[in-house]
């Protein structure tokens, strides 16, 4: 698969038609044999590649990303589609209106749309194993998990189906299956992107953000999903490492690759990690639980087994723990904002290891097998509890299973991520390496 600028070039300077490119990217979703799709919009797709492709021939400009063939998480409103919010009891609901913003925003830009990704139930995991859709698998291993509750849309780009897909990440559900399936990956900071026609999960930590092979590809969509380019970083940027517990829980390849990138860099260690990481279960928990109680309370059958026991105890948490978390989170904020003050890049873990097999979903937490669908976010959900941007990146790992790194900014700082991210990949540290196997995409 070539590149989504690449594509775009090729598309604009008429060397290929958007039409033909979203013919074969909709054959190959259709064969695909990762569970990264739930539904193939075919209609849909040529389209919109036939409206690009009627732009171009009109001396119109087809938009930076014309003919870009990509997926979105099937949270994301698509107008005429029940929005399931990877629950098949919703495919009988009522169709989208409209729509969501993102998606909205990149057809403007010429991309096009071919399919919504499977990810977990109503998006409360982290490993895209899904009662009603089945298991979405690791392109790089077919036996192990991509990650979730994106794992779709990752699986989708990692295998080279399409150059780009848009998941949401809530505590994690981005930088997660980014670093399972050797990705860029985006959590903006707070409200950064635009969440309307979004189907909930946790309203006070709900991110969208972009999946990408290419660091290029990335900055690119993000640029037309916030309306406007990321301010530019002048100076180098100034980086610090995470201790305490994001050096526990962690493989020593990524210890390796944060010691190597900023050897005299400061080993910080963030005040009462284990703690916001409990806050944020509560509030994720707590608000998770509220939205779906009506739901719940006429037809709890008809949820994911996996997700509606969790769903039922948060509906059950009472206000005030709710209140006092969120009290805690205020100070936690105030906290991080001031130890950032000399820094512009943190460096963590994203996921702890590597992928897990899907035969045996656990991963060691403190020596300990645990369950890989509620810890794989171990490192991302206090970064989460902060709002703060977050740019996951691959460390450059040919032949091995996929590992990587968030890079945590200020907010307002991101320009200092992708510059620090760019230097990497240049570098040789971080970067993208294709499955074997992975699609090979279209010839422009």
């Amino acid at each position: 698969m070539k590149t989504a600028t690449e594509i775009a070039a090729a598309v604009r300077s008429g060397k290929v038609t958007a039409t033909r490119l979203a013919s074969r990217t909709l054959d190959a979703l259709a064969a695909d044999p990762h569970v990264a799709v739930t539904r193939v919009m075919a209609e849909r797709a040529l389209i919109e590649a036939s409206a690009v492709d009627a732009r171009r021939a009109l001396g119109a400009d087809p938009g930076p990303l014309a003919g870009v063939p990509y997926v979105v998480k099937d949270l994301f409103d698509v107008a005429g589609l029940p929005t399931t919010a990877g629950s098949a009891a919703r495919t009988k609901g009522p169709a989208a209106a409209a729509d969501a913003e993102a998606v909205r925003r990149l057809q403007a830009a010429g991309a096009v749309l071919c399919a919504t990704a499977n990810m977990d139930a109503f998006a409360y995991g982290f490993a895209t194993v899904n009662a009603d859709y089945g298991t979405t698998r690791n392109p790089h291993d077919p036996a192990r998990l991509a990650g979730g509750s994106s794992g779709g849309s990752a699986a989708a780009v990692a295998a080279g189906l399409v150059p780009l897909a848009l998941g949401s990440d809530t505590n994690g559900s981005v930088r997660v299956p980014a670093s399972l399936c050797g990705l860029y990956g985006l959590r903006p900071a707070r409200g950064d992107l635009p969440l309307g026609g979004t189907f909930p999960f946790a309203e006070s930590f709900d991110e969208i953000g972009p999946f990408a092979a290419d660091l290029g590809d990335l900055t690119l969509v993000w640029d037309v999903l916030r309306g406007g380019p990321v301010p530019e970083c002048a100076a180098a940027p100034r980086v610090a490492r995470l201790g305490g517990r994001f050096r526990a829980n962690v493989d020593p390849a990524q210890l390796a690759a944060m010691d190597g990138i900023a050897p005299d860099a400061p080993l910080i260690e963030l005040p009462d990690v284990a703690r916001a990481r409990s806050a944020a279960f509560v509030i994720t928990a707590y608000e998770g639980g509220r939205l779906h109680k009506a739901a719940l309370a006429a037809g709890a059958m008809t949820y994911d087994p996996a997700v509606r026991d969790r769903l039922i105890a948060g509906a059950l948490l009472p206000d005030a723990l709710y209140t006092r978390a969120l009290a805690f989170r205020a100070e936690y904020i105030a906290q991080i904002e001031a130890l950032m003050a000399d820094f512009d890049v943190l460096l963590a873990p994203s996921a702890p290891c590597a992928a897990p097999l899907i035969e045996d979903p656990t991963i060691l937490i403190d020596g300990e097998p645990s369950p890989a669908r509620a810890n794989l976010g171990i490192h991302t959900q206090p970064i989460t509890f902060t709002g703060l941007p977050v740019l996951a990146v691959p460390i450059r790992r040919p032949g091995k299973l996929p590992l990587g790194l968030q890079l945590i900014g200020k907010r307002g700082g991101e320009g200092a991520l992708l510059r620090l991210a760019k230097e990497l990949e240049e570098q040789g540290v971080t970067g993208v390496t294709k499955p074997a196997g992975a699609f090979a995409g279209v010839t422009i």
